[in-house]
Order: structure tokens, then sequence, then C-alpha cells
């Protein structure tokens, strides 16, 4: 028996690869499939069945394509329909994968189908649980993303509570615990670093198995604290449903070279939206005028589901050299899959074509403190609002980079800003937003807040986010 983790850093995902003589299951794969194929052609095995823990919100699964490519069957637990071929397992049914089995544990509540599938070795010993977002080390799935259901959110921690204490707790504390996601994903409020545990050390550490929590009590806890989801988990959730277009489509598609008199014909067309993925560095220094920056090199996918707001965008792309099918790529993971081409050379050929270019000033932490002890500045702290509470600069403005939509009209473009964030991603995703909306007095610190905190500049007391509502 073989049992491989292929954790996705970006998307905070796992998904799991599982052999057993010359049969292979796959749970939860991510969008491109090659890497499932080949690493099962290599083993001389076939992939037999594609078992999903539940329609996925923060990303689409490549369910749909590995099923086309290998004839394997896609099984989703009870309460699943969708518009292609599944097959809909029943609660404890059972799946032989070579000389192992797999059983169907039905775990309502972070959504109506999300199931649990508890993996049975060869020797008929209860080995692992495979828990999608049912149960995460440290904590449970968010209870508030179920498509299309006429149940509260209250109504379906409620079930998640019975999922839990009947079908998990149950189970022996040895079991080794294998989750879809761990820190850094929506999913949940407060999810470990770890991304595989024991069923007996959760029990013992996790907040929602106390023994002696009520469901009451349990629904509370749950509820609390949790951020409204992600704009696009409701539409990745009904792609996984309905369908999509095959990747390798996509990529082809959108892995395209352009010169720039190509490139900037289809900008000025469709609304199309040119968006930079080069280190933040590279884009502060120069820019293509009104694109917006979102780096490859930090929490690129689930910040393009946050920020742009159309899933059928076009997009046209500046890449790293090298880096076009991974960036086509990774919009895909989120349900992006219009990307029209990228710019062959980068911003290097634009200036060779004698094209304008723009950049964004960036300071340091300390000259950015100097600055403000100097004068009256206007500063924007782009952190989440648990960061924000927890500690800030005395008197400066929170400006949610979650929400930056909603908050346009709290700031004025004839004014300058000084855009903040944690550690500089973020506040250069802001700042080429701003840009690219007028507002041309915008200011970037470098190292964010953790570079200030070294300076001398007035900060809040800390207040532990654990206490924060």
């Amino acid at each position: 028996m073989k049992i491989e983790q292929i954790y996705t850093g970006c998307l905070a995902q796992g998904a799991y690869y599982i052999e057993s003589n010359g049969e292979v299951a796959i749970i939860d794969p991510l969008r491109e499939t090659k890497a499932y194929i080949e690493k099962a052609k290599t083993n001389n095995a076939t992939i037999k069945y594609v078992f999903e823990t539940h329609f996925h919100a923060d990303f689409v699964s490549g369910h749909i394509d590995l099923a086309k490519a290998t004839g394997a069957t896609i099984i989703f637990g009870p309460n699943a329909t969708t518009d292609y071929d599944i097959y809909t397992a029943k609660d404890n049914e059972v799946f032989t994968v070579g000389n192992i089995q797999i059983k169907v544990l039905h775990t309502p509540g972070h959504t109506l189908e999300s199931t649990t599938y508890l993996l049975i070795d060869e020797n008929g010993k209860e080995h692992a649980i495979f828990s999608g977002d049912t149960l995460f080390l440290g904590d449970v799935g968010r209870p508030d993303l179920a498509i299309k259901s006429d149940l509260t959110k209250e109504d379906l921690a409620g079930m998640l509570f019975d999922s839990l204490r009947t079908k998990i707790m149950p189970l022996a504390d040895d079991i080794i615990v294998y989750p879809a996601h761990g820190a850094g994903s929506a999913c949940g409020k407060n999810l470990s670093k770890e991304t595989v545990g024991i069923l007996g050390e959760q029990k013992k550490t996790n907040y929602a198995l106390r023994a002696d929590m009520t469901k009451e009590e349990f629904v509370k806890e749950v509820l609390d604290g949790i951020a409204p989801p992600p704009q696009y988990f409701s539409k990745n959730a009904m792609m996984n449903k309905s369908g999509y277009t095959a990747f390798e489509t996509v990529l082809e598609k959108g892995n395209v070279p352009l010169t720039p008199e190509a490139f900037e014909a289809i900008a000025n067309e469709n609304n199309t939206l040119v968006l930079d993925v080069r280190p933040q560095k590279d884009f502060l220094s120069a820019h293509i005028p009104n694109s917006i920056f979102i780096g490859l090199n930090g929490s690129f996918a689930p910040w393009v589901g946050a920020l742009i707001t159309d899933l059928q965008q076009p997009i046209l792309l500046i890449v790293p050299k090298g880096k076009s099918a991974e960036a086509v790529t990774r919009l895909s993971r989120v349900g992006y899959d219009n990307t029209l081409g990228y710019l062959e050379g980068g911003i290097d050929t634009w200036k060779a074509s004698g094209r304008e270019t723009a950049s964004i000033t960036s300071i340091s932490a300390n000259e950015f403190a100097n600055r403000f002890k100097k004068n009256t500045l206007n500063v924007l702290d782009v952190r989440k609002d648990g960061e924000y509470k927890a500690k800030h600069i005395e008197n400066v403005q929170h400006f949610a980079l979650d929400y930056i939509d909603k908050n346009m009209s709290e700031i004025d473009p004839n004014k300058a800003y000084h855009i903040h964030c944690a550690g500089g991603y973020r506040s250069v995703i802001a700042a080429s937003i701003l840009k690219a909306r007028g507002f041309h007095k915008v200011t970037d610190v470098a190292g964010g807040f953790g570079a200030i905190k070294k300076t001398d500049l007035p900060l809040t007391e800390f207040v532990c986010p654990s206490t924060l509502s």
C-alpha cells in the first residue's frame, strides 16, 4: 500500500494518491491531472477511482478531466448531484482498491454532500481517514458554503457536530488524519501548519472535538469569527458541480506568446485585464500602465479569486521568463479560464518597442517612520481585520485589501497615501489597484508591518487574535 499526499502551498490543499496491487484511487485532485496519470503509469498501475470529498469552493478539482483521461469512476458521497456522470455512494459503502478498502462515511456539515473516506489496510485494520473539509488539524470546516441550500449555517453547524461525534470521534486514536487543507486556507479559521496528524491528538487539542461540548456550544464556537467567504468560492463550487472546460484547452488558449503590438491590441479590447505576476520589486520598478500586480511568489490564486470578480474576465499576462504555463495553470485552479496570452520577452520587450511604462515608489520602514514623525501622512493598513485589530500604528486607516472594492469611497484620489501590509506583498497589490483607478500619489512601505514594528513609531497594545470575535 502506498499513500502519497500531493500538497500545493498556494492553495494550502492536499490531494492524495493511493495505490495497492496495481490499482489507484485519487482523492481531491488538482485541476491539472498529468502528474497523477504519469505517476500511475510509472508504477504500472491503473487509476480506478477518483474520490471527491465534496464540491470544493476554493479550487476547481481535476476529477472530470482525470476520469475522461483514464476511464476512472468519479465517486461522491450521498446528496451529490452533478451535470456529468458520477457514482453517488451510499453511507458506509465500501470500495476495493487492490488489496485495501475505502469506506464511505457521510459527514455532512461543511456541505450537505461532505464525505470522509476511511482507508482499511490489507490486514483489515482501519488505517487513515481522508477527511476533506470535515476535519482539519486544529479546526473543522466552515458550515456556511452549501450550494443552493435552504438550510442556515446554524443548521449545517449542527449537522457537522453530529457528523464529528457519530462518524469521526468513535474511530481509534491511532488513525491517521489526512485533511484537504492546512494553514492559509479560507475554508476554516485556525488550521494547523501541519498537513498530516493523528486522530487521538486531535481529540485532545482540537476545540471542536471536546468531549464535553454541547451542540449549542459547538455551533456558537464554530461560527464565531468566520469572515465572509471570498467571492469566488460559490463560483468554483458551481464549476465543480456543473463541469468546466478541459484544462489542456485552457492551457493551449492562454499560453500564447504575443508581440507588444498584438498584446496592446488585445489589451484595448473587451475590458481585458493586464495582470503582472512578476516579483513585486520588478513591478514597482517598471510596469505597463493600468496593469494590476498579483505575484506568483505569494498567495497568488486566493488573491486572484478574492479580487477579480468575473471568472470570465479576459486576462493578459506579464510573467517572469519561463513562467507563462505556470501562471495560466494557477489561474485555472481557481476557475479563471479566459487567459488570452502573455507578453513575449516581458517588460524589456515592451520598453524596446518604445511603449510607455509606469512605476510605484517604495520606501523602507525607517524612511516611512521619519516621514511619519515629521508630517501628517495618510496611511492605509491593508492587512486583514484580525491582523489590524491585533496591533497597528496608532491613528492610521484600516483599508483591508479583501474589501478594497467596497471601501474605495473612503479614500480621495487627490490625496497621497502610504500603503503597508504585513510583509510587502499585499501592499503592492493594493497600490497597483489604486494607481490603475487614478490614485497616482501612492507609496509602498517595503517590508510592511514586520519592518515597521522595528522602528520607534507608536503602536497600539497587542490584542491576542484568539480573543477577537
